[in-house]
């Protein structure tokens, strides 16, 4: 059944997108150009409208490849590795997230949130999963499992930016990289890697990687796919299911995490959230192959990720006070402006639900 589907799905998204594309182009250089100049407009006001986000998002956010485990029963033939929205099941309930990754459609999203200085823009992508499994009798499973990465973009004077560092959650530690030319070097906290390019649609965007069961997420090559895996591409308007556990071309959809289909207005929701920033989780169905060993309330929004042993940095900063994270986390430090123009984490900008 799901693989049918799956087709049709991909299929038909797959043959969206070209013809958007013939369509805008049929409308000349005039409205290309109105376009471009719209967005240019609103990066340069700030990232206080939703379409100045969604837009800076977009330019940045990962070609993302997801490590696949097609083993044991838990794995759903690979299912329990696909990314996917909260509601993916049609409801705002984190308790049943695991129950229903056996029987719903698993459409790829991923949510992003900004926030701004004078000097950079700092873009969290959330990658969440219904399960974090695994396929041994001695090994911990949880309901619900989000991790990510913070990208920090130097405002530089052209229209995007240029990305200088990113920093991506792996369980309880984070893992900090830089791209090739960057001016950043390791502050505090030794850097992990470099982070890698793809070009997509013209431009490079930041390869991210995540691993099977656990998902924990590092840049490519920290992890890699071994065997099955999916490779992720972003996309605005268009969320596709994996047509199997080894599909190289699906589209996620991007969620603005402060709007109207996103966590943040959702953060007391008690049927979401058992406590700030920490998703509602037990032990129904057959989660842990040994009861003992499914963990409740274990998985956490952005605003809830926390390294165990990064000093002075405290749990959600990485997404509430990104400037002050990149000063710790890589020199020098003193080109992070730390006064915020736009932060709805900590009710700084106004609406973040503007146009």
């Amino acid at each position: 059944m799901f693989p049918i589907r799956s087709l049709f799905r991909g299929a038909m998204a797959r043959a969206v997108v070209p013809a958007s594309l013939m369509m805008l182009a049929a409308c000349g250089p005039e409205s290309l150009d109105e376009l471009t100049g719209e967005l240019e407009g609103a990066l340069a006001n700030g990232v206080g409208s939703t379409a100045a986000r969604a837009a800076l998002a977009k330019r940045w956010a990962p070609v993302h490849y997801q490590d696949v485990d097609v083993t044991g029963s838990h794995s759903l033939s690979g299912r329990s590795d696909y990314i996917a929205r909260v509601d993916f099941d049609g409801d705002w309930v984190g308790t049943n997230n695991w129950d229903n990754t056996s029987s719903r459609a698993l459409p790829a999203h991923a949510y992003h949130s900004v926030v701004e200085t004078s000097s950079h823009w700092y873009i969290v992508y959330t990658f969440f999963h219904p399960r974090d499994w695994a396929d041994s009798i001695f090994d911990t499973e949880h309901e619900n499992d989000g991790e990510g990465v913070l990208l920090v973009v130097a405002r530089d004077g052209s229209e995007f930016g240029k990305l200088e560092g990113a920093v991506t959650v792996a369980h309880k530690d984070f893992f900090s990289y830089v791209p090739d030319g960057s001016p950043l070097g390791s502050g505090a906290e030794s850097l992990d890697g470099k982070l890698s390019f793809a070009n997509f649609e013209g431009v490079n965007h930041p390869i991210t990687a995540q691993e099977a069961k656990g998902h924990g997420l590092k840049a490519w090559p920290g992890y890699d796919i071994v065997g099955d895996g999916v490779k992720y591409f972003p996309s605005l308007t268009t969320a596709e299911e994996p047509a199997s556990a080894s599909d190289s071309d699906v589209r996620y959809k991007l969620i603005d995490i402060y709007g109207p289909e996103g966590l943040w207005a959702r953060r007391q929701l008690g049927s979401l959230f058992a406590s700030d920033g920490t998703f509602a989780g037990d032990t129904s169905g057959d989660c842990g192959y040994v009861k003992s060993l499914c963990s409740t309330n274990s998985a956490n929004a952005p605003w809830g990720w926390d390294d165990q042993n990064d000093g002075s940095i405290q749990r959600g900063e990485i997404a509430t006070d990104p400037a002050k994270l990149s000063a710790y986390y890589f020199t020098p430090s003193g080109s992070f402006s730390t006064a915020y123009t736009f932060n709805p984490f900590r009710g700084v900008g106004g609406d973040p639900n503007a146009p």
